[in-house]
């Protein structure tokens, strides 16, 4: 991680992630909760363990919050405070709904890689403000930027790219990648919207438990499936 200037405003500067350093951290966090937890990794990462991952790590996660007053978009809210942990807070009807599982599941990463990779960010620009109470307003998280989004809102798009890469961490995902483009004799980017790539994207979402949109953001950012059909070697 370096330091850049924040080209919003937000702050007077905030932290470059390289993906690599993203996608290594969050792999680590996962699979030494499932080493200490069950003594092996083993994905999916059911929704119990999300939540237990989550609360380990803030003051406080509500799951069923009434976010009205955010307006109709917002379904995540990470507070950051100097005396304790951060708390999230997930709409209601995501947690409500059995059919929202697979948005639960997204959201709750997102939110949960604002905590990882940016309650740090808060703490060093925000001391100002008592103890006990909210620091500077904290991300609202909107369903149109959870499971991407511009890097220019360089918040959002690292909190994103960080629910994917807890919910299929990099090796786990390569092996599927791997056994997968070796049984169909292929080694390079699937264009998208071909068979091949709505099968890659079925058995991701399968493997991880997530919804199909999700493992097809994941597997173009990682450069498994191409929009442009470019011949890059992926192995």
């Amino acid at each position: 991680m370096k330091w850049i200037k924040d080209n919003t405003g937000r702050f007077p500067e905030r932290p470059f992630y390289e993906r690599d350093e993203i996608n290594y951290e969050c792999e680590r966090i996962v699979t030494d909760f499932m080493r200490g937890k069950y003594g092996k990794v083993k994905f999916p990462i059911s929704t119990d363990d999300v939540t237990i991952l989550i609360e380990r790590d803030t003051s406080g996660l509500d799951l069923y919050a009434d976010l009205s007053r955010e307006g109709e978009e917002v379904e995540g809210i990470t507070d950051f405070f100097i005396n304790k942990k951060p708390f999230v807070s997930i709409v209601k009807h995501l947690s409500a709904q059995p059919n929202m599982e697979n948005r639960l599941r997204t959201t709750l990463m997102h939110e949960y890689g604002h905590v990882k990779f940016h309650d740090f960010l808060w703490r060093r620009f925000y001391q100002e403000r008592l103890l006990g109470s909210p620091l500077q307003k904290g991300p609202r998280c909107k369903r149109s930027t959870i499971l991407t989004t511009s890097q220019v809102d360089w918040l959002e798009w690292q909190a994103a790219y960080a629910s994917g890469a807890f919910l299929m961490p990099m090796t786990s995902l390569k092996g599927l990648a791997q056994s997968l483009l070796r049984k169909w004799g292929m080694y390079s980017p699937i264009p998208v919207n071909s068979d091949r790539c709505n099968e890659f994207i079925g058995h991701t979402a399968a493997m991880f438990s997530v919804s199909s949109e999700a493992a097809r953001v994941r597997l173009l950012q990682v450069g498994y499936l191409s929009e442009e059909g470019q011949n890059l070697q992926l192995f």
